[in-house]
């Protein structure tokens, strides 16, 4: 594309979302792009967000029937790929963490494609949705433009606009001697889609975030690569677990309420 080059407001959104991928992977704080950390996240991850009310479904709601078919790009767990596959006619979840896969139930009209985003060999669908994917990929060009070329009807985004509701984040801003650089978020993929030519619907959604965990092991293990350089032991596991609060036989962190927003637009490659 193009339009690449055509600057938006003085600023090459392309340029500064790749550099704010890499700035934040140089910190150590690896985690958004490393399939690995998701397969040892997979289960605290699925057990935190399983009962979560999902308000990205009912974005998607209005576009949805029976006849129509859709690509989960980085399906994770499951969340969003298991009750859209009961109500479309065939579900294709690319997943490239073993371990989250591992939480996909077997459903006749649901397949399960184990490649990142980018390697996928996939025939095109009605709808492409990417949820809290974008995060940790540097050249965001090529993966949006896969994501229009698989797309007949309409493709939707959904990233996260502030900070990382997460425990490792609020334990690196406490002690760190620097805090995280910035990650990417909504307002940047924003920008950068007007800099590609695509004017977006958008749509905010509002929801809590809550970090479950059944031990203090798995609540660092969790942590650990998220927060990047200068951990320490023991010091950062106890403050963690000062952090956490026991719910029954869980840790819980409580992150508030977060916010994201959800960028759908009509391919123009149709």
């Amino acid at each position: 594309m193009e339009a690449t080059a055509i600057r938006v407001g003085g600023t090459d959104w392309v340029e500064r979302w790749r550099k704010l991928v890499l700035d934040r992977e140089n910190t150590a704080a690896h985690g958004h792009s490393d399939p690995n950390y998701w397969d040892r996240r997979a289960a605290t991850y699925a057990r935190s967000t399983g009962n979560r009310v999902d308000q990205f479904l009912a974005v998607v709601e209005p576009f949805v029937s029976h006849r129509k078919t859709l690509i989960d790009v980085g399906a994770g767990a499951g969340r969003h790929a298991v009750p859209l596959a009961e109500k479309l006619e065939w579900v294709t979840a690319v997943e490239p963490s073993e371990g989250m896969r591992a939480h996909l139930p077997a459903l006749p009209n649901l397949t399960v494609v184990a490649s990142a985003w980018e390697d996928a060999e996939v025939a095109p669908a009605d709808l492409v949705i990417c949820c809290h994917v974008l995060y940790g990929v540097a050249e965001v060009v090529p993966f949006v433009e896969k994501l229009e070329r698989s797309a007949r009807e309409r493709v939707f985004i959904m990233l996260r606009e502030g900070p990382v509701p997460h425990p490792a984040n609020v334990l690196r801003d406490r002690i760190a001697p620097s805090p995280l650089p910035p990650i990417t978020q909504f307002s940047d993929l924003f920008m950068l889609l007007l800099q590609l030519g695509i004017a977006a619907d958008v749509t905010f959604v509002r929801y809590p975030v809550v970090n479950r965990y059944r031990s203090l092991d798995e609540a660092v293990a969790d942590c650990k690569p998220l927060f990047g350089d200068g951990w320490e032991e023991p010091r950062t596991r106890r403050l963690l677990e000062e952090m956490l609060v026991r719910d029954g036989d869980e840790l819980v962190y409580d992150g508030g309420v977060t916010v994201s927003g959800i960028a759908h637009w009509q391919p123009r490659t149709t």
